[in-house]
């Protein structure tokens, strides 16, 4: 049976119908993955190294309490557009007890790209960054103190926020972290080891 002109024009409406919005769903799929990758690129984007070990090496031991203890130099770069300050946590998960705190610092100003090897042990520092309490219960940083076996990770964890917690007093971690919350822009992370007896 043949189709006339009426028969055919629905048919080829609704199909140009259906293609369109194909065709809309493909562009606002790409145009998602697109914006994720450009999240996803931001947020890495962030990178954080010291001159005294590189990422999953050993921590020298003048910065480890079988030495000096003093705070390794650490430089940062790639902080994202929007921040405002700087928060820095050092924990060692492989700790007996458990995750153990080495260094609260925060307010660490969003200008600065470096920290200075040997930070003062002091509530707050040059520049208005600010240091809270350590799981040695003292401010600033306490550095590798594993007892002797196998070696244990220090993780460096620098986050780039869009605010300036200055109501803060001398955090322990958790309440910094808290603070953190639903403000931070992008982090960057480095690991150093140590092993008692070994480095």
């Amino acid at each position: 049976m043949k189709m006339n002109h009426t028969q055919r024009t629905p048919f080829l409406s609704r199909h140009s119908q259906t293609a369109a919005a194909a065709g809309l769903c493909l562009v606002l799929g790409l145009a998602l993955i697109d914006s994720r990758a450009a999240e996803k690129t931001g947020k890495e984007k962030m990178q954080l190294t010291s001159a005294v070990f590189t990422d999953g090496a050993a921590i020298p031991a003048k910065h480890t309490c079988d030495a000096r203890n003093v705070s390794p130099p650490l430089k940062w770069s790639g902080l994202p557009v929007g921040a405002k300050s700087l928060a820095l946590i050092m924990d060692d998960p492989d700790a007996p007890v458990g995750t153990w705190v080495h260094w609260v610092l925060y307010d660490l100003p969003a200008t600065t790209s470096e920290l200075a090897e040997d930070a003062p042990k002091s509530q707050y520092l040059a520049g208005g960054a600010k240091q809270g309490l350590n799981d040695f219960r003292h401010l600033g940083y306490g550095g590798p103190c594993p007892p002797r076996g196998n070696p244990h990770r220090y993780f460096f964890k620098l986050y780039a926020l869009d605010v300036v917690l200055s109501d803060l007093k001398g955090p322990a971690k958790a309440e910094l972290e808290k603070a953190m919350e639903g403000h931070v822009l992008a982090k960057a992370e480095l690991v150093g080891t140590y092993q008692k007896g070994k480095n």
